[in-house]
């Protein structure tokens, strides 16, 4: 269950934060699609100003890792080669969500939520930005 719910993080974010790498990001849908078989989707929450600035936090680090990981999984030679940086990007990502004070669960579900609501989504944005939470 902790692998399923990490390979969801993993696609999510990927996913989000790549849409302009169309081959990183048809892998990261494809993780993304049996994550899903594996487990149900995060909850939607509604985060507190808190969480929302942690979660603009880790999301800003984890923009960094995507960057600095995009060209290794371009540059790996076969799947499993691909599929092992992928990981490795991964677990960095974890650890970021977590020195953020949130749980995965927590991250997916603030990000569910900001995928559902364009007013939350703007609070995040201007919270990345340095900005003030309006609501």
């Amino acid at each position: 269950m902790q692998r399923s719910t990490y390979a969801f993080l993993s696609a999510a974010l990927l996913t989000t934060a790549l849409s302009g790498a169309p081959a990183l990001a048809q892998q990261a849908s494809q993780a993304q699609a049996q994550a899903q078989q594996q487990m149900a989707p995060p909850p939607a929450i509604k985060p507190t100003d808190q969480q929302l600035q942690r979660f603009a936090s880790a999301s800003q680090k984890i923009s960094g890792v995507v960057d600095e990981y995009r060209p290794k999984v371009d540059a790996a030679k076969t799947d499993e080669a691909k599929q092992q940086v992928v990981q490795e990007a991964d677990a960095k990502m974890v650890q970021l969500v977590r020195a953020d004070g949130l749980t995965v669960e927590e991250f997916n579900g603030i990000g569910q939520a900001v995928q559902q609501d364009p007013q939350l989504k703007q609070r995040v944005m201007n919270l990345s930005k340095g900005g003030p939470a309006t609501k």
